[in-house]
C-alpha cells in the first residue's frame, strides 16, 4: 500500500514537472515569437498616449484601460481565431498578409515623416481630442490597435508554424496578453509620470521639488523621442517584413543584396554582429521610408485619396 502510494505521488510530481516544463515552453516561445514584433509594439506604446493629450488626468487611465481591454478582446476574439485557420489551412496567405500590413506600416511612417518635416496637424489633433466625448476616443484609438494588433499576432504567428495547433493556441493566447499589458502598461506609466511630476514639485523638500519639477519638463521630450522612435519602427519594421516575405515568395534579389551586405559588416572584428544587425535594420528602414512614400504619394494624387484627407480634417 506504502508502494503503491510512493509510487503515485512519483507519478504526480513527473505529471507537475512535465506541466511546469510545458508551462516554461510556451512562456520561452511567446517571448521568442513577439520579440519579432517589438517594432510595432514600440509604435502601438507611442501612439496611444496621443489619444489622451490634452485630458483632464482623471479620465486618462480610466481611457487608457478601456482601449487595453478592447485590445485585448480583438487579439483573443477575432484576430487569433482568423490567424489560427489561415496558419491551420491557407500558410500560403501569411507572407501576402503580413506584406499588406508591413505597406500599412510604411504608409503611416512615411506619412509621419513627411508630415513632421512639411507640416503637420498635430496641435489641432490634441485640441480635437480634448473636445472628444470619451466613447469617441475609445473607438477611435481601438481602430488604430487593431490595425497594430493585427501586425503583432500576425507576426507572432509566423514564428510559431512549426508547432502543434494546441501549443500554437497557447502561444498566442501568452503573447497577446503578454503585449497587451506591456504596451498599455508602458502608456499608463508614462502618461501619468507628469501627474508626479505635479505632485512631488509642491513638496516642502527642495530637493523633491526640484526632482519633480523637472520630471514635468522633461517628459514632453520623451514623448518626442517616444514618437520618433515609433515612427522609425513603423519603416523598419514594414520594410523588414517586405525583404523577407518577398524571399519567401520567389523574388530573392533584394533579401540576397542586404543579406552580402549584412554579411560585409558581420565580418568586421569586434563590432561585427552590431554592424551586421544596423546595416540590415537602416537597409529595412530605407526599404519602408521608399515603399512609404510611394503610397503616399498614390493616395495623394488619387481622387478617393484626396477625398478621405478632407473628410479626416472636416471630422477633426
Amino acid at each position: 500500500m506504502a508502494t503503491g502510494l510512493i509510487a503515485l505521488l512519483d507519478d504526480i510530481a513527473a505529471l507537475a514537472r512535465a506541466a511546469a516544463a510545458s508551462v516554461d515552453d510556451v512562456a520561452g516561445m511567446a517571448a521568442k515569437a513577439s520579440a519579432k514584433a517589438a517594432g510595432v509594439v514600440i509604435d502601438d506604446a507611442a501612439v496611444t498616449p496621443q489619444y489622451v493629450a490634452g485630458l483632464s488626468p482623471a479620465r486618462e487611465l480610466p481611457i487608457i484601460w478601456k482601449i487595453a481591454r478592447n485590445s485585448l478582446l480583438n487579439k483573443l476574439l477575432i484576430i487569433l481565431p482568423v490567424a489560427l485557420l489561415l496558419a491551420e489551412f491557407l500558410p500560403m496567405l501569411l507572407p501576402p498578409l503580413l506584406m499588406l500590413g508591413g505597406a500599412y506600416l510604411c504608409f503611416e511612417g512615411a506619412e509621419k515623416l513627411i508630415e513632421k518635416f512639411w507640416g503637420g496637424h498635430g496641435s489641432e489633433n490634441e485640441s480635437a481630442t480634448a473636445n472628444r466625448d470619451e466613447k469617441s476616443i475609445v473607438s477611435a484609438a481601438t481602430r488604430t490597435d487593431i490595425i497594430l494588433s493585427a501586425e503583432i499576432m500576425v507576426i507572432s504567428m509566423n514564428e510559431v508554424l512549426d508547432q502543434a495547433f494546441l501549443a500554437r493556441l497557447a502561444i498566442m493566447v501568452v503573447v497577446a496578453i503578454m503585449m497587451t499589458a506591456v504596451v498599455y502598461g508602458a502608456v499608463g506609466i508614462l502618461v501619468k509620470l507628469d501627474d508626479v511630476g505635479l505632485a512631488m514639485s509642491t513638496s516642502s523638500r527642495a530637493p523633491r521639488a526640484k526632482f519633480g519639477h523637472g520630471l514635468m519638463n522633461v517628459m514632453p521630450h520623451v514623448f518626442d523621442v517616444i514618437a520618433w522612435v515609433g515612427t522609425i519602427a513603423m519603416l523598419w519594421v514594414g520594410g523588414h517584413l517586405w525583404l523577407v516575405n518577398l524571399a519567401e515568395l520567389g523574388v530573392t534579389a533584394p533579401y540576397e543584396f542586404v543579406h552580402h551586405l549584412e554579411e560585409f559588416g558581420a565580418a568586421v572584428p569586434g563590432i561585427g554582429a552590431v554592424l551586421g544587425w544596423l546595416i540590415n535594420t537602416a537597409c529595412s528602414f530605407l526599404l519602408g521610408l521608399v515603399l512609404g512614400s510611394v503610397i503616399v504619394g498614390v493616395l495623394h494624387l488619387l481622387p478617393f485619396g484626396k477625398s478621405a484627407k478632407h473628410e479626416a480634417a472636416d471630422g477633426h
